[in-house]
């Protein structure tokens, strides 16, 4: 159950362009790579050779470009209309998958820091990704637990997210360390006895 206080957002419509422009450069770069090999088949190879090895060279680039579109268009489109995130008062949500659902909870007392994220294309299109450090560091490798990407009002929401962390630590000033001390001693006491 969502409370009050939940903010939902949805990744920006640019988002969904900004992946067909990486299709499309990386079709773009697999064609200039074919038309290079050609180049120089061209100047290696006699005239029959020349045309049957080009239309070889350029069958398999247009099979492998088209194959890439059709596989990966409907994935990126599933994926953005199954992308979610979530600002709860205790957490951020990330709700994400096509086939497997996946609900990731980020607690605002785990994050250690928000780094925000512009590639070439999120700054053409407007938009910025926001990834979210905790203390674990996540299993990804990368040190980040978590990423909103393709957020239209990315400034505003990074100003929000480390108020909540920053307002998340200054209510542990609260805590009264004679108690915690008291705790530690009663473990260690019931510890000696277990033994």
């Amino acid at each position: 159950m969502r409370s009050d206080s939940t903010r939902t957002i949805r990744p920006d419509r640019r988002w969904l362009t900004k992946q067909y422009m990486v299709l499309a450069t990386i079709t773009a770069v697999t064609a200039l790579t074919a038309g290079a090999l050609h180049l120089i088949l061209v100047l290696a190879l006699d005239e029959a050779d020349r045309r049957d090895l080009g239309l070889l060279i350029w069958g398999i680039t247009g099979a492998a470009a088209l194959v890439m579109w059709v596989i990966a268009v409907p994935i990126i489109v599933l994926w953005h209309r199954n992308l979610e995130y979530a600002i709860e008062s205790q957490r951020i949500v990330i709700r994400k998958g096509i086939l497997t659902r996946i609900q990731q909870n980020i607690p605002f007392s785990m994050v250690t820091d928000f780094r925000l994220q512009r590639s070439l294309y999120d700054r053409a299109f407007g938009i910025g990704s926001i990834q979210v450090q905790t203390a674990g560091q996540g299993v990804t490798g990368t040190g980040y637990e978590g990423k909103l990407a393709g957020l239209e009002d990315w400034g505003e929401l990074h100003e929000d997210l480390r108020g909540r962390i920053r307002g998340t630590t200054a209510s542990t000033d609260d805590i009264d360390l004679g108690d915690i001390l008291d705790e530690i001693r009663e473990i260690r006491r019931v510890l000696e006895t277990s033994r």
